[in-house]
């Protein structure tokens, strides 16, 4: 017999396995796994195997995660289930990281649409570090080793140690204090360490002489590129320079063995704009000119451009437009919103 007390958790537990059964049946966006993070909420409507990963945020205003996930033939009335139970909750949905391919059904649907940024993805069969191009990350890698600079996979069992868990919190701690005083870790359009997500990510661990010194968490990518998402990079101020790029290089050579042909390495905002990724009367040209202006001037919102070069360097075979819908017209109270959401202010 199932006690009270225990009675919610085995709830939780269960919406929680279907909403993960969904996402791999049905999360073909390279970030669909970040629908998963522990506050981000799923709508379903009876009647439609799918779901609409969401967070409100305060009381007008509520953000949704990529499409909807489900089969193509139930998306459009999967969306229009959740805009009507947006409206009878008094909240006005702002979607982020849709791809080119739901432009249509979000015009359709009536939301004005404009680029946000890019993603970007690796093809690990035709992968290489061959070529002057890849010189300067060649060279980071060898001196890593040299230095003697180890990587490691944890284990579940070493996720659950305190000890582990200790080490992974002081790289955190050191990491968010190079960003400034009043920085905050970032969350929503971003993976995260633990929670409900924990089992089914892979993180890896850099250390010298037995200290920690950064890690990396990978989520799976479901769909038509199944295969890794490059999440969480955490550095510890004290780790020499190449400590990021050795733990990259050896993690791909571990998925290129163990048959992996795809790493994602996700959306970077405010990158690899342009007004021939726009709708073609669905965009907002004010957003437009705003999100150019946060891209130009913005870095101590978001470090765009730092992102930007280190996804590039890798030589990513696949950069996509992903885009931000406001549902029946833009207002600052959303990007606001947005912005107090993702912690970036």
């Amino acid at each position: 017999m199932t006690s009270t007390a225990s009675a919610p958790a085995a709830a939780a537990a269960d919406a929680d396995a279907r909403a993960l059964d969904i996402l791999r049946r049905h999360g073909h966006h390279t970030s669909a796994f970040l629908a998963f993070n522990s506050e981000t909420r799923h709508f379903t409507a009876p009647g439609i195997d799918g779901l609409v990963a969401y967070r409100p945020a305060g009381r007008r205003h509520v953000f949704q995660l990529c499409g909807p996930f489900a089969a193509e033939e139930d998306q459009d009335r999967l969306l229009q289930a959740f805009l009507d139970w947006a409206r009878s909750e008094g909240r006005r949905v702002t979607a982020v990281q849709l791809r080119k391919q739901d432009l249509e059904r979000y015009a359709n649907a009536g939301f004005v649409v404009n680029q946000l940024g890019s993603s970007y993805s690796i093809d690990l069969e035709q992968f290489t570090m061959r070529g002057t191009r890849f010189m300067k990350t060649r060279n980071k890698v060898s001196r890593a080793r040299r230095l003697g600079l180890e990587v490691q996979e944890l284990t579940p069992e070493d996720l659950e140690r305190p000890a582990i868990a200790a080490e992974l919190d002081a790289i955190d701690a050191t990491w968010l204090r190079t960003k400034g005083r009043f920085a905050k870790q970032l969350t929503f359009m971003i993976g995260e360490r633990g929670g409900r997500g924990q089992p089914y990510r892979r993180v890896f661990i850099t250390r010298l002489e037995g200290k920690a010194l950064g890690y990396v968490t990978y989520s799976p990518a479901f769909g038509d590129t199944a295969g890794w998402l490059y999440d969480l990079t955490r550095r510890h101020v004290e780790a020499p320079p190449g400590a990021v790029e050795l733990v990259f290089h050896t993690v791909v050579e571990q998925l290129r063995e163990e048959g992996c042909r795809w790493l994602h390495l996700g959306l970077t905002p405010l990158v690899g704009l342009d007004t021939e990724h726009e709708a073609e009367g669905a965009y907002s040209e004010p957003v437009r000119r705003f999100v150019t202006l946060l891209s130009e001037r913005g870095e101590k919102v978001y470090p765009a451009k730092t992102q930007e070069q280190f996804k590039t360097k890798w030589g990513p075979h696949v950069i996509e437009p992903e885009y931000m819908g406001f549902h029946k017209r833009p207002s600052i109270g959303a990007v606001w919103g947005l912005l107090r959401l993702t912690r970036a202010v």
